[in-house]
């Protein structure tokens, strides 16, 4: 098992990014909240998770060890494959998917595209008591040596919006939901918006988006 990548970033796409370790580029398959705290050109170090496949061999990357641990545990449930179980952490951060499978909130589980009610209870059913209490994941997520704040320079509406559609979501409805959570946003924000966190700014969209 490939365990982390520790290299430069070589470029960033909506749905994942190349690293240069010794020489070899290395595609991982990310969160938008972990590709917020990548830069192009410069070194990162992220926990990876390789799905193996007669066909192909696909790395996924997150920020620290606890959200790639999340995202192995949620594929145990039934009907959960990979592209869901990066869906559900590109929608919650491990603590709050703790949350939400403890107090049985089927409305958030509902939010993430792809989950029905049924498939929430199936999740509720099969992951209570195997997530885990909030709070007993890592401190922090480290990507780069750091603490995984998911703030980018502006335009931070770019990056949401292509982790939206990534998610399935169409353009217009994606623009709209950032319409609506942009003033809270920038009023949380310093320096005109630069400080916008991406990771929050994407799951407030979120929610906007699933009570739609």
């Amino acid at each position: 098992m490939i365990a982390h990548l520790d290299g430069t970033v070589c470029s960033i796409a909506p749905d994942g990014a190349v690293i240069d370790v010794g020489g070899v580029g290395l595609l991982v398959q990310c969160t938008p909240g972990t590709l917020a705290g990548l830069r192009t050109g410069e070194r990162a170090r992220v926990a990876t998770s390789l799905l193996v496949r007669e066909d192909s061999l696909t790395l996924f990357g997150f920020a620290g060890e606890d959200e790639r641990n999340t995202f192995e545990l949620l594929q145990t449930a039934s009907g959960v494959g990979p592209r869901l179980a990066l869906a559900m952490l590109a929608v919650f951060s491990p603590d709050a998917l703790r949350r939400a499978v403890l107090a049985e909130d089927l409305a958030a589980l509902m939010t993430v595209p792809g989950i029905g009610r049924k498939g929430a209870q199936r999740i509720v059913l099969e992951l209570a008591g195997r997530l885990g209490s909030p709070g007993q994941g890592q401190a922090g997520q480290a990507v780069d040596g750091g603490i995984a704040t998911a703030r980018l320079p502006a335009p931070w509406r770019d990056q949401v919006r292509a982790g939206l559609v990534n998610l399935g979501w169409q353009p217009r409805d994606a623009d709209l939901a950032i319409a609506a959570v942009e003033p809270e946003l920038l009023a949380d924000a310093s320096g005109g918006g630069q400080d916008v966190d991406v990771a929050v700014a994407l799951r407030a969209a979120l929610r906007v988006l699933g009570r739609g």
